[in-house]
């Protein structure tokens, strides 16, 4: 039998990605080969190959949410625990997902563990579903032999995850909401009441007053532009969507998210609970320090946090403290940083960044709720504002006609 070419990914010990080709009779020959070499396997496939199982997984078959990876995590752990094999649980899993791109992705993984692949290297294969974090503390746990524990601390993981999301989007469904009514009903007087009002206005023969020609002007102006204006708000969302993970965007947009005067203190607290759970959870399932610290620095969510965690992870690899660093960055304060060094002087710290995590995802609930409460309020008055100084604006002329018949 010949040997085929294989494409492969491994970390090194210093937690580098390398890649490269190789030549053997099989992909666990290649597993074993790697193993070996003191490398940790993230993906193998076939030369040639590879894009096209890339391409038969795009975007559009439906979107795997992290409640998704949760349901399926904690099942996977249940059968894992009970006994069943890795390939009828996976087996199991791709038929009664409910998620369909999920579902098939998980045939795919489970068809690339019964050729030999690790179920970490297999999962590493579909990153556009398994992130890092679930990919590598897969890994720890197949290392370990507790493959059915990290699957738990998986799942509870991710359902901290969706919780936090959901009281985000608790907290910022209300102004946008009134934001985009006021757009709407802005847009609507404009284009369709002030024409009315402006035909009306035209043969009254006075001078209009100043609030009334900067209305009929702007009401102009959007009847002209508003084509041009759903053109631009489209390509604004899909440009947007395409650069806003990127380095050069983040570095800017993400130190003023933290800087902003009602929602900056939440976007920290949301950071630094990602940050310190997504850490806690791969510290506590096995996964190398260094390897660790270089996937929660892009779990955070924010690019401050991320650059002090590049900081540690240079300190930690000079041999130096964990926690040190932080006291550099003002994105950490002060008490997160002594906790953590508490854990890293104790050697508990797993469970000290479980206490931060936990600390700040209730912090989170606190000040989503304040804000729901102080918001709402603000709203409802910037809306009428908005809506009642353009009816007055509409009703000067009006009145003035009005002073000059009692005149």
């Amino acid at each position: 039998m010949g040997n085929t070419t294989f494409q492969y990914q491994v970390r090194d010990k210093t937690g580098k990605i390398v890649s490269g080709t190789i030549d053997a009779e099989s992909q666990a020959a290649v597993a074993q080969k790697l193993t070996s070499m003191g490398y940790a396997t993230v993906s193998i496939s076939q030369a040639g190959g590879g894009m096209k199982k890339e391409l038969s997984i795009p975007g559009f078959g439906g979107k795997v949410k992290l409640k998704d990876l949760a349901v399926m995590s904690r099942q996977f752990a249940t059968m894992i625990n009970s006994g069943l094999s890795l390939l009828r649980a996976l087996n199991i899993l791709s038929e009664q997902t409910p998620n369909k791109k999920l579902a098939e992705v998980l045939a795919q993984v489970r068809n690339d563990v019964e050729t030999g692949n690790p179920l970490s290297g297999s999962l590493a294969q579909h990153p556009s579903v398994f992130p890092p974090l679930m990919v590598n503390m897969v890994r720890a746990g197949e290392v370990g032999g507790f493959l059915d524990g990290v699957l738990l601390q998986i799942a509870e993981n991710y359902e901290a995850e969706v919780k936090l999301k959901g009281k985000i989007k608790s907290a910022m469904t209300y102004p946008v909401v009134v934001f985009v009514m006021a757009i709407l009903a802005v847009t609507g007087m404009l284009l369709f009441i002030v024409p009315v009002f402006a035909k009306m206005f035209e043969g009254l023969g006075a001078p209009l007053p100043l609030p009334t020609r900067i209305l009929v002007i702007l009401s102009e102006v959007v009847k002209v532009g508003f084509p041009f204006m759903v053109i631009g708000f489209i390509a604004f969302t899909v440009i947007w969507r395409k650069v806003k993970h990127k380095e050069q965007v983040a570095n800017v947009i993400d130190p003023l998210k933290l800087k902003m005067p009602v929602f900056g203190p939440l976007m920290q607290k949301i950071a630094l609970s990602r940050f310190t759970r997504n850490f806690g959870t791969m510290l506590h399932a096995g996964v190398p320090i260094l390897q660790s610290l270089d996937i929660v620095a892009d779990t955070s969510g924010n690019v401050v946090v991320a650059r002090a965690v590049r900081d540690v992870q240079e300190s930690v690899r000079n041999g130096e403290s964990l926690t040190a660093p932080l006291a550099q960055h003002a994105v950490f304060p002060p008490m997160v940083v002594q906790m953590m060094s508490v854990g890293e002087d104790t050697g508990q710290m797993d469970e000290m960044l479980h206490k931060i995590s936990e600390f700040y995802d209730q912090e989170v609930e606190a000040t989503t709720e304040a804000l729901t409460s102080l918001i709402e309020p603000l709203m409802i008055a910037f809306l009428g504002g908005i809506v009642g100084a353009m009816i007055i604006a509409m009703y000067m002329p009006i009145f003035k006609v009005f002073d000059l018949i009692q005149e």
